[in-house]
C-alpha cells in the first residue's frame, strides 16, 4: 500500500512553511502554500524528483501565496482554495501584500466548499472551511493518512492572528473547537509557520482553544 510522505520547506520573510505531500510510489505531489521563493520550491522538487498534481492554499495572504504563479506556470497544474477566500486572494489589500511592498493577487483555478471531498495522491481530502485568521480559511484533512494542513487556524499551542482583515477571535475559537477538535486524536497537524503538533496534545494543551 502506497503512503504519503510530508517534507517542507520554510520560506519568506516571515518564515511560512511550504509543504510537499507526496505518494511514496507514485511520486506525485501536492504542495501546499507555496509563499515565496518558487526557484527555491522548484529546485525541491527536481531533487526529489517529485511530480505536482495541484496546489492548495489553506488562505489568502501574501505569506502563503507569493510563489504560486510560477509554480502553476512551471508545471501547468491547479490552484485549489476556499470559495469563502476568493476576495483575499484577488485584493492586494486583504491579502497584505500591498503593505510589504508591490501588491499582487492569485486567481484559483477551482473554488472549494466547506465539507467537500476531493480526491489527491489516491486519497480523500475533506475541506474544512475554518473563517477567523481570514474570511476563507480552510484546512485539509486527508483522512486516509490522519493528515491536517492548518494553514494559519491553529499552531502548536496558539492560533493565528485575528487582527487582519476579515479576522475574529471568536470565529476562529469557533473554528478549531467544532471542526478541528472533533477529528481523531492521532492526526497529525502541519501548521503554516512554527513546528508541527497533533490534535490530541491541542485538545489538551492549546491555551486558546482549550475550554
Amino acid at each position: 500500500m502506497s503512503q504519503l510522505k510530508c517534507d517542507f520547506k520554510v520560506v519568506g520573510p516571515v518564515q511560512t512553511n511550504c509543504y510537499f505531500l507526496s505518494n511514496t510510489d507514485t511520486r506525485e505531489c501536492v504542495i501546499v502554500d507555496p509563499g515565496e521563493e518558487a526557484g527555491n520550491i522548484a529546485d525541491f522538487i527536481e531533487k526529489k524528483e517529485l511530480k505536482p498534481v495541484a496546489i492548495l492554499l489553506t488562505h489568502g495572504h501574501f505569506d502563503h501565496i507569493g510563489a504560486v504563479d510560477e509554480i502553476r506556470n512551471r508545471y501547468g497544474i491547479k490552484v485549489y482554495a476556499a470559495a469563502a477566500e476568493k476576495e483575499t486572494l484577488e485584493n492586494p489589500d486583504i491579502n497584505l501584500s500591498s503593505q510589504f511592498g508591490s501588491g499582487y493577487t492569485v486567481k484559483a483555478d477551482e473554488f472549494l466548499n466547506d465539507g467537500q471531498e476531493i480526491e489527491l495522491l489516491g486519497e480523500k481530502v475533506r475541506c474544512l472551511l475554518t473563517p477567523g485568521h481570514t474570511k476563507g480559511g480552510m484546512c485539509y484533512y486527508f483522512t486516509g493518512s490522519g493528515i491536517l494542513f492548518s494553514g494559519d487556524t491553529l499552531f502548536q499551542q496558539s492560533v493565528g492572528r485575528t487582527d487582519f482583515p476579515g479576522g475574529s477571535m471568536g470565529e476562529i475559537v469557533r473554528s478549531i473547537r467544532e471542526k478541528l477538535f472533533v477529528l481523531p486524536d492521532y492526526v497529525r497537524v502541519y501548521t503554516g509557520h512554527g513546528m508541527m503538533t497533533n490534535i490530541k496534545d491541542e485538545k489538551m494543551l492549546n491555551p486558546f482553544a482549550v475550554e
